[in-house]
């Protein structure tokens, strides 16, 4: 099985079946992944590291009998250290920094047989929603070149979409999972705070915003990835109930009929686009008449509030992730050796007090207990993924007046302007993406799911949240989603 279109054909569950019955040698889809990259990365941009002769010897070596043996596999360049390979997190700060060891979660990938041959882009630190790092330059949409695949787990997301890979690892601090599987028309599940690994390097990344896990084609590809990394490592904060079941087996257990909540308001924002109303109320449409009972809600939360917490808690976290970053890379820290941006975050960060930060950590949580509220009356609850389609790359880069503005902040750092810019970022800058960061706060399991394109062509996903450490009832789901309306021949055009 050499041919291109065959390796296409299946998802990461599907090729690992035709090595395990010798239909298929881990080198022939190793290769067919490769010159899937060559074809389209100069023009994408998906893939900024290229381990191609390591994998090669890998694969021709004794690879784990796992549950993914021999699948060819792409880590995000963030939080994912394999060891002797860059990890530069799209930073210059990093550039040159190689780790000696393997984070938890690439060691149980690697047990399960994943074939790693590349790490994928993002932006700087995995800060914002769309991929265009300075070190790296910009990930483009697969769907639309002129558009942003979102991110942070932008290149993740436009390497799956290309057809490079049929599953990526991603991470999500603010929705960088579901904001890229929504912006090219793919799956994306953000599990329950505590479900996988940070280990061993980071114990509680984002002070439990971020979660780790996987951008897939289909659903359960993402149950077996999910079922390869979940479980606490050693030492880890904080330590959820293990499922009953492995999740691969939830997709043949009906769901039942479900109570779900769904609503059109943005949560951290103010408008909804047309086409992502369109996707709620049209999702809405198929879950009544797969029999499950649907009903507008509102989500409970402090609406002026949280936005500006989530980013100050972000600021705080950023702030200490580069003290951390500067006493073992042993170089001191510069602003020439960031973006603007991010050294504005940080600039915010140090500013903070220990007690506003306890102050900031405590509400989130309180405000958490108040959001799950809404799940005792319901199972599930849907949103739109995004406020807006796609949008077009460099359209949420900072215009040259705020440049301006910025370098004067970061030299002179005045608190009542400092709090202005935080304001800016929690207000204008989560426009296009207010509905993710609540349940990265919450903590609960929440996926994006591919039920609705646009008339030009766009992907439209659509967010389910459900309970606290129930990614079950949502596999369950998604997987019924997938059957009534599939969404695997949905692939972009071909590249210009």
């Amino acid at each position: 099985m050499t041919a291109h279109a065959e390796y296409e054909r299946h998802d990461a569950t599907g090729l690992a079946d035709l090595v395990r019955t010798g239909q298929a040698h881990p080198r022939e889809l190793l290769e067919a992944a490769i010159a899937s990259v060559e074809r389209s990365n100069a023009t994408i941009n998906a893939v900024v590291h290229k381990i191609y002769e390591r994998a090669m010897e890998y694969v021709d070596g004794p690879i784990p009998e796992g549950s993914l043996a021999g699948v060819p596999f792409l880590l995000k360049d963030l939080g994912s250290a394999l060891a002797g390979v860059p990890m530069t997190s799209g930073s210059r700060y990093l550039m040159g920094f190689i780790p000696d060891y393997d984070s938890e979660i690439v060691a149980r990938y690697k047990q399960a047989g994943l074939v790693i041959f590349g790490k994928t882009n993002t932006p700087e630190f995995g800060l914002v929603a769309v991929t265009e790092p300075e070190l790296h330059g910009p990930t483009l949409n697969p769907w639309d070149i002129t558009r942003t695949p979102g991110g942070s787990s932008g290149g993740a997301a436009a390497a799956v979409a290309a057809g490079y890979v049929p599953a990526a690892h991603a991470s999500d601090g603010g929705g960088s999972i579901r904001i890229p599987a929504s912006a090219c028309g793919l799956f994306g599940m953000k599990p329950t705070r505590g479900r996988v690994p940070h280990g061993p390097a980071v114990g509680d990344p984002g002070f439990g915003l971020t979660q780790t896990h996987a951008i897939t084609r289909s659903v359960r590809d993402s149950a077996l990835l999910l079922d390869v990394a979940r479980g606490h490592d050693h030492g880890a904060p904080y330590q959820i109930r293990e499922p009953d079941r492995p999740y691969i087996d939830e997709l043949d257990v009906d769901p039942g009929r479900l109570r779900i909540g769904f609503t059109n308001q943005a949560l951290f924002g103010t408008e909804t686009h047309p086409d992502c109303v369109a996707a709620v109320e049209k999702t809405v449409a198929l879950l009544e008449s797969l029999g499950h009972l649907v009903e507008e809600v509102t989500i409970p939360f402090d609406r002026a509030r949280m936005p500006s917490t989530f980013v100050r808690i972000w600021a705080a976290s950023l702030a200490g992730d580069l003290e951390t970053m500067q006493l073992s890379a042993g170089k001191k820290l510069h602003l020439d050796h960031f973006e603007l941006t991010t050294w504005l975050l940080a600039v915010i960060g140090r500013k903070l007090s220990a007690g506003e930060l306890a102050a900031d950590v405590g509400f989130m949580h309180s405000e958490s207990r108040r959001v799950q509220t809404a799940w005792r009356d319901h199972d599930v609850i849907i949103t739109p993924t995004l406020a807006r389609p796609p949008v077009k790359i460099g359209e949420l880069a900072p215009t040259e007046s705020q440049i301006r503005q910025m370098k004067v902040l970061v030299r002179v750092p005045v608190q009542k302007l400092l709090d202005r810019a935080l304001e800016e970022v929690a207000g204008e800058n989560m426009a296009p993406v207010p509905n993710t960061m609540l349940f990265n706060m919450t903590g609960q399991p929440a996926m994006s799911v591919p039920l609705h394109w646009n008339a030009d062509n766009l992907p439209i996903g659509v967010q389910f949240v459900g309970r606290w450490g129930d990614e079950a009832t949502l596999f369950r789901l998604a997987s019924q989603l997938q059957a009534a309306q599939p969404w695997w021949d949905r692939r972009p055009p071909p590249m210009p």
